[in-house]
């Protein structure tokens, strides 16, 4: 059966429905960012809006293209050059639409990266970060029984698709857990302040280590683009459902 296309203007509204996005101070536009033809019959999803993404969605017959990490970031230069014009040139030439939400879809409490990646781990989610903060961008919680840290990083690896990496000291046996997804390191303090035993985010700096060390807990650094797969696919999964159209993931793994 042959889905019937939706317009465009139906697909932006229920996105929106969906995420909110006129609740958060974001670091760039969500929702539309580039529009492309009027109808829609297939949305392809990805992590970030690369070039190589773009390419790869337009020859797989998308029609409109949902990313967590868009475009035109606050602080960026304003020109059309370079990279931003070649990639903006080939969503135009093929008139695909490029939909974006950023920190929505960190914090949405059932569609959300941190709350997708907890499902797909086991773990109990029991308030934000910010504890009371409906729209915190981060998580606490427990896992789902206390586990040796080397089991942690087992799970995660085996859910990720990749080794994580982890510093600090803390207790050999672990069961309170916080977690921000990205490059959320400098949420470490938050984590310690809360009772957390470990703190899972994607990236690390220098000074991370140090922190974790004289915090007295274990960071671990997942993978940005690896704890941000999630979310993306179950928004573009519950369009798809909600409307009607088509919808694939494609993931182009990142190391970072």
């Amino acid at each position: 059966m042959v889905n019937q296309p939706i317009s465009l203007a139906q697909l932006v509204m229920t996105a929106e429905q969906q995420m909110n996005s006129g609740a958060f101070k974001d670091y760039c536009p969500n929702g539309l960012q580039v529009e492309g033809r009027s109808q829609v019959r297939k949305l392809v999803s990805g992590v970030t809006a690369s070039l190589a993404f773009v390419e790869q969605a337009i020859a797989a017959g998308a029609d409109a293209l949902l990313v967590h990490h868009g475009y035109f970031w606050r602080g960026e230069a304003a020109e059309v050059v370079g990279v931003k014009k070649r990639r903006l040139q080939a969503l135009l030439q093929a008139d695909v639409s490029l939909l974006a939400y950023h920190l929505p879809l960190d914090a949405h409490a059932e569609l959300g990266n941190n709350v997708q990646l907890a499902k797909r781990l086991g773990w109990i989610v029991e308030d934000g970060l910010e504890p009371g903060n409906p729209r915190s961008i981060g998580l606490q919680g427990r896992l789902s029984q206390a586990l040796p840290i080397n089991d942690v990083l087992s799970q995660l690896a085996d859910v990720t698709g990749r080794t994580p990496l982890l510093v600090g000291q803390g207790k050999p046996v672990v069961s309170r857990i916080a977690w921000c997804t990205g490059a959320a390191q400098s949420m470490l303090e938050q984590a310690a302040a809360i009772g957390a035993e470990v703190f899972v985010s994607g990236e690390i700096s220098e000074q991370t280590v140090h922190m974790a060390n004289e915090l007295g807990l274990y960071y671990i650094a997942a993978g940005h683009h690896a704890t941000e797969r999630y979310g993306v696919q179950a928004l573009g999964d519950c369009l798809a459902e909600q409307l009607g159209i088509e919808h694939q993931f494609i993931d182009l793994p990142n190391p970072v």
